[in-house]
C-alpha cells in the first residue's frame, strides 16, 4: 500500500471532544479515494457507490498529519474497488480503515455506467511502472 497524500489536523476539523471527527475524515477518505480511482483509470466521471466496513481505530488530534494509504483491491467492468488506511504520520499508528470502497465509471451524458476499459493486471503493472 502506497501513503499518497496527507492533511494536517486543524482546529476546524475537531469534535466536541478535541479529537478529529469522524465525519471530517469519512470526507476526506472520499475525496482521496476519488482522486486515487480517477489516477488509476484516468477517467474523471467517477461516482462513489458504496463504502463498506469503517474502522476506527485511534484518534488524531490538532497539529497530527494524518497520511491515506490506497490500493486497489478489485477491479470490474465499469467499477474499481480499493481500500483506504489512514495513519498518523509521526507515529504511524492507523487511525481509521475504510474498505470495499467502489466508483463506477457513469457516462457524464446518461449517468448510466460504462465500462472504462482497464484491467486489474494492467492496474497492478501500472504500479509497478511508477517511480518510487
Amino acid at each position: 500500500m502506497r501513503f499518497l497524500s496527507r492533511r494536517l489536523v486543524m482546529p476546524n476539523d475537531l469534535n466536541f471532544a478535541g479529537s478529529l471527527f469522524g465525519g471530517r475524515i469519512l470526507e476526506w477518505i472520499d475525496e482521496e479515494a476519488y482522486i486515487y480511482a480517477s489516477c488509476q483509470l484516468d477517467q474523471k466521471s467517477l461516482v462513489t457507490k458504496h463504502i463498506g466496513e469503517i474502522t476506527f481505530d485511534a484518534s488524531a488530534f490538532q497539529g497530527d498529519v494524518v497520511e491515506f494509504g490506497l490500493a486497489t483491491k478489485a477491479v470490474g467492468r465499469s467499477s474499481l474497488t480499493v481500500t483506504c488506511i489512514v495513519r498518523n504520520k509521526g507515529t504511524k499508528q492507523n487511525i481509521c480503515t475504510a474498505d470495499d470502497i467502489v466508483f463506477v465509471h457513469i457516462d457524464p451524458e446518461t449517468r448510466r455506467p460504462q465500462p472504462h476499459g482497464k484491467t486489474k493486471e494492467q492496474l497492478d503493472q501500472q504500479q509497478i511502472d511508477l517511480p518510487r
